[in-house]
């Protein structure tokens, strides 16, 4: 079993898109901090899992059919790394994989300067909307998207989205809100809350 995370309050925000994902994973023992900065330690990574990642990601309510999804890490300021490319969409590797129990969260930009990226419509996600996430050890999880909600980044809900969870869980994240042109970032995150359902 896998354990939990180092709790960080991360924003990451790139030139034109902004970052997908603003935070890193929850805490050690089910005692969830949330701390306004990063950590000095930062998160342990989970333990090595027998290379079994995400592969494919079907939302069919806004159009997204996402294959070869791309890890995430961290980077020197404890920040949750956004894809490389806008078109991309990331998986934090260093997290539960997507199926298996705990928060596995799933980043991509909500756009760039040439148009809509990946998570463009994710703030149009109702409840009851299906997400499917297909692993590279064949299996496919099923959630179904809980909540949709939008936080400023400077008050992101750090344990809500990285602390325990009962079975699988989803996290999809994207930037929105108005964009700050000052700053090249939006100045919100959407966050997609989804979880299993059997039968």
């Amino acid at each position: 079993m896998r354990a939990d995370l180092g709790a960080l309050l991360v924003v990451a925000v790139l030139a034109a898109g902004c970052s997908a994902a603003p935070a890193a994973p929850p805490p050690v023992t089910p005692s969830p901090s949330a701390p306004v900065t990063p950590t000095a330690t930062g998160p342990r990574p989970l333990p090595a899992r027998a290379d079994v990642r995400p592969v494919r990601l079907r939302i069919p309510a806004i159009g997204v059919d996402a294959a070869a999804l791309v890890p995430l890490g961290l980077g020197g300021d404890h920040q949750l790394e956004a894809p490389a490319r806008f078109e991309d969409v990331g998986w934090y590797a260093a997290g539960p994989v997507p199926g298996d129990p705990g928060p596995a969260v799933i980043a991509a930009h909500v756009d760039s300067r040439s148009g809509p990226a990946p998570f463009f419509r994710l703030r149009d996600l109702r409840d009851g909307d299906q997400v499917f996430v297909a692993r590279s050890d064949g299996q496919e999880t099923r959630f179904v998207v809980d909540t949709v909600q939008r936080y400023p980044k400077n008050a992101f809900p750090t344990d809500a989205v990285y602390g325990p969870a009962p079975g699988s869980a989803l996290r999809l994240i994207t930037c929105g809100g108005s964009f700050d042109a000052a700053k090249r970032s939006y100045r919100d995150n959407i966050v997609v809350y989804a979880s299993t359902r059997w039968g």
